[in-house]
């Protein structure tokens, strides 16, 4: 039973990923908004029923890794090794994250340029980080044991997630973040030393 299992989850897997992919190319090569669910089934060799059975909108095949991403980062709270602080386990996770992304840049790139020039996508991917950030607050809330509705693990949670953001450009994204992690765990200080 255990190889029925693995085998039919591998199988999923590959549909998903090859929905995935075809979505991305023909977006890419088409944009969003000229390419509709049926024409990524047909590429991806599947039913339109079976696109729906992965993906729940359109716009959710741009974002196929979104619960891996917030599983991802959430875990780097909770699977933290004792005594670690959580700050330096989310910084070290983002830093991670942030250099696979950028090792595949070209693809990256299309991928960025898709979503900002679509405003469908735009709106979803906010919407998508809204909801990474309120599960990152709720998981740094119960990791810090804060109260609930604490507003601090909000912020963090807030600004942990807008630090990728703030450090992909720059001429060393990798400082840049750390930078950014250092404000957090430290404070503004005196800004004007």
């Amino acid at each position: 039973m255990t190889g029925t299992t693995g085998r039919r989850e591998r199988k999923k897997a590959q549909t998903r990923k090859a929905l995935a992919d075809a979505a991305l190319r023909l977006f890419t090569e088409r944009g969003f908004d000229h390419v509709g669910v049926r024409e990524v089934a047909e590429a991806a060799d599947v039913a339109v029923t079976t696109l729906f059975k992965h993906f729940p909108s359109k716009e959710a095949l741009v974002f196929d890794e979104d619960e891996g991403n917030e599983a991802a980062l959430i875990a780097a709270v909770h699977d933290r090794a004792p005594g670690r602080p959580v700050l330096h386990a989310l910084r070290d996770h983002l830093a991670h994250t942030l250099t696979a992304t950028q090792q595949d840049s070209p693809g990256f790139t299309a991928f960025t340029a898709l979503v900002e020039s679509t405003p469908a996508l735009q709106e979803y991917r906010d919407r998508m980080w809204l909801r990474h950030e309120k599960a990152l607050a709720a998981a740094l809330t119960e990791a810090t044991g804060a109260p609930e509705g604490d507003v601090r693990t909000a912020a963090l949670a807030r600004f942990v997630m807008e630090s990728p953001r703030l450090a992909r450009g720059r001429a060393d994204p990798r400082k840049a973040l750390y930078e950014v992690f250092g404000l957090l765990e430290e404070g503004w200080g005196n800004p004007a030393s």
